[in-house]
Formats: C-alpha cells, structure tokens, sequence
C-alpha cells in the first residue's frame, strides 16, 4: 500500500502555502507524511511541483489528486492507496490502521482520508469527467467504499488561527 498526502489545495482560505506552514518545526505536510507512514510501505506527497500531478489536469480538487495517486501507485506495482490530506497532522487514534484494513474505505467525517484500490482509477477518472458536482464523498459512495467514522474530531488547517490552536 502506497500512503499519499495531497497537497495540490490552492489554500485560498490560508493565504500562503498551507502544505509549508510550519507546526512544531516541520512542514504541515511533513507531519501528514509522518502520520502515514507506519500504515504504509511508502508515503509520498502529491500535487506539489516536481510530485504526482493530479489527473486528469490540475484544479479539480482532491478528485483529481487521488486519481493521480491512484495511477502513480499502479505503476509502481502498489495495489492500493491510503490518502490524507497535507493539513491533517494530527488524526483520531486507529483511524488510519481501521482503513488500512479495508479497500476500499474512507471516513465520512474526512474523505479525503481513503484507502483506495487503484483498479478504481478508471472509474474515478469516468467520475471526474461526467459528474458535474466532484466530491470525494460522492464518489466513494459511487463504488461503494466502506465508511469508516473517525470516532472524535479530526482537527484541520484552513487559516492561520488554525494552525495557532494545534
């Protein structure tokens, strides 16, 4: 399973890179790479310069970040993703070993946090390309993903003063 932090967000709401922003002396997607990394073999970022690029192009949201991770992992041979997005570096205690165990699964209170089969590429870029309200939500129920609740708060960072209260 390849772990995947997207990163690709415009963060209009944050007003600077909010995959940068530093808590605790390391970068916010840092810190959502480190919170992947023991349920993965390998945990990259997506969405950034020089990273996965979303596809089928850029500006369609975490959609099109999961379908570029999606298509990164098969060609390196994974069978599966676990993705969570770059502003999430604290998350609820066994919530990502619950995914972990089920393909595919997402956590309806997040669902930007997933554990996806990359057979389902197709579909997600089928998804992206007729559906016109794109919504990881949606799109989870679509293919019938598990949903897995986060059984407390899962805290997040769209502005500055959220940064300030982790």
């Amino acid at each position: 399973m390849l772990g995947v932090v997207l990163a690709g967000g415009q963060s209009s709401r944050f007003g600077s890179d909010k995959a940068q922003a530093v808590l605790d002396g390391r970068a916010l997607a840092e810190h959502a790479r480190a919170v992947l990394a023991p349920h993965v073999e390998r945990a990259v970022i997506a969405g950034r310069d020089g990273t996965i690029p979303d596809l089928p192009g850029p500006g369609l949201g975490p959609l099109g970040g999961i379908a570029g991770a999606l298509d990164h992992a098969a060609g390196l041979g994974f069978t599966s993703v676990l993705t969570i997005a770059c502003d999430m570096p604290r998350l609820p205690e066994g919530l990502l070993a619950a995914l972990a165990r089920r393909a595919s699964a997402y956590c309806p209170d997040a669902p930007v946090l997933g554990h996806w089969e990359t057979r389902l590429l197709v579909d997600l870029l089928t998804h992206i390309e007729t559906v016109p309200r794109r919504s990881v939500r949606g799109w989870a129920e679509a293919v019938g993903a598990t949903p897995i609740p986060a059984g407390a708060p899962i805290p997040n960072v769209n502005t500055p003063q959220d940064l300030d209260t982790l």
